[in-house]
């Protein structure tokens, strides 16, 4: 932290990661399987961007090989209507990053474990997020 103040601050790309971390939302866990469960600590950004961004790391907890963490995101945008981010998996442990194409006043974090053999989803958990729940949220 020090080296940042002395150096006269974040340079753009490291402002516009910053930017992407502005609430920490905790874990978001998917329902458990017969092997383990996915797991993923997940940041938010300011529900006030042209952009929200929805990071963090994804966990797989599954004990069974063939089985992997998979997240998504569903945006409900200010517009009007929902569109949802690629998907994200990992079968260890994995940063993310989910990028809405507008402003959003609410966004769905789904968590679950995929089959890597058939690509079937199953035991998911969708936690659902809205501005005012985080509107008046410490910095």
């Amino acid at each position: 932290m020090l080296a940042l103040v002395l150096a006269g601050g974040l340079t753009g790309t490291a402002q516009a990661a910053a930017g992407d971390r502005v609430h920490h939302w905790g874990p978001v866990q998917s329902k458990s399987g017969h092997g383990g469960y996915a797991k993923a600590d997940v940041w938010l950004s300011d529900f006030k961007s042209e952009r929200f961004v929805v990071s963090g790391k994804l966990y797989d907890r599954d004990r069974h090989s063939g089985h992997c963490a998979y997240i998504r995101a569903r945006f409900h945008y200010k517009s009007g209507g929902t569109g949802w981010s690629q998907v994200r998996y990992t079968c260890s442990s994995k940063n993310f990053k989910l990028s809405s194409d507008g402003e959003v006043s609410r966004v769905d974090v789904r968590v679950c474990l995929v089959s890597y053999k058939t690509n079937g989803i199953f035991s998911c958990y969708t936690d659902p997020i809205k501005a005012s729940t985080v509107a008046n949220w410490p910095r």
